[in-house]
């Protein structure tokens, strides 16, 4: 992964030195001794270059240094600015030299890129742990959209199977309050007949007309509460139980069996569970 980005900067810078010095070489080389030029092409792509190691020397320690990125694009603006100058006075093919002249900075982006590479790259472990955990997360939310989708589908389910039975509930009392109503209708109907009275006081005893007694509905409606029945008989201690048994058995002669026994105490009245008689039983016999 390291020589997809160091690579093409490599590239870029060696490629930009070369047009550089070329230019350097054709530019100055007209107006001062060959060697001139050559020096100070040299001496731009020098001054390029130590810039360029010291700063990937500060980036392998973890340290960054202002001055030393200041002074190496500096460097690359100047190398540009070469390009460009020549590009402008050569009276043939302008265009082609200042396609070329953006190569310095360029070459200086490329190293930028590859520095913020490395400062921000991890280890094959990290990476997949990372890819682990957010496939987990991926998974995990998967889930969670699904049990809620289920959830939604389940409820709309419940909601419309719970609104049909309330329909049918309503259709089924709107009827019966419907018969109920036709019902009522009709006893209304005999009770206010001509011939009610008249039937009703035929099968009641005799009455003056004036004090018939009148038929009325039943009431349909809320009616009284029914008063409690009265309190239960006290219950029976164990040994007027045990007593009670033994008169009852011993009333007859040969001495009266548990069917028997028991058969004659409810029917006289007396109440005991059927544990705690055959207990008696057991205790008397």
């Amino acid at each position: 992964m390291r020589t997809k980005t160091v690579l093409p900067a490599v590239a870029m810078t060696a490629v930009s030195m070369v047009f550089t010095l070329a230019v350097v070489m054709m530019w100055l080389g007209s107006a001062v001794p060959w060697l001139v030029a050559l020096v100070v092409g040299l001496g731009i792509d020098g001054g390029w270059l130590a810039t360029l190691a010291y700063e990937r020397r500060l980036a392998a320690q973890g340290d960054h240094n202002r001055m030393v990125t200041a002074i190496g694009w500096s460097f690359g603006l100047l190398a540009s600015g070469v390009l460009v100058s020549h590009a402008v006075t050569v009276e043939d093919s302008a265009g082609a030299w200042l396609a070329v002249a953006w190569l310095p900075i360029a070459a200086k982006a490329l190293w930028l890129v590859h520095g913020l590479w490395e400062r921000t790259a991890l280890t094959t472990h990290a990476l997949d742990a990372i890819q682990s955990i957010q496939q987990e997360a991926r998974d995990e939310a998967a889930v969670a959209r699904a049990r809620l989708r289920a959830e939604a589908d389940t409820e709309e389910t419940r909601l419309t199977a719970v609104t049909a039975a309330g329909a049918r509930v309503a259709r089924v009392q709107a009827k019966t309050a419907h018969t109920l109503s036709g019902a009522w209708a009709t006893l209304e109907a005999a009770r206010k007949g001509e011939g009610t009275g008249k039937a009703l006081t035929s099968v009641t005893a005799p009455v003056t007309p004036g004090v018939t007694a009148r038929w009325e509905l039943p009431v349909w409606g809320p009616s009284e509460q029914v008063a409690a029945l009265d309190a239960a008989a006290p219950t029976l201690t164990d040994a007027a139980l045990d007593q009670l048994v033994d008169a009852i058995r011993t009333s007859e002669d040969p001495a009266l069996s548990y069917r028997d026994m028991a058969t004659r105490f409810r029917a006289s009245g007396h109440s005991a569970s059927e544990v705690r008689l055959r207990a008696a039983w057991k205790r008397v016999a």
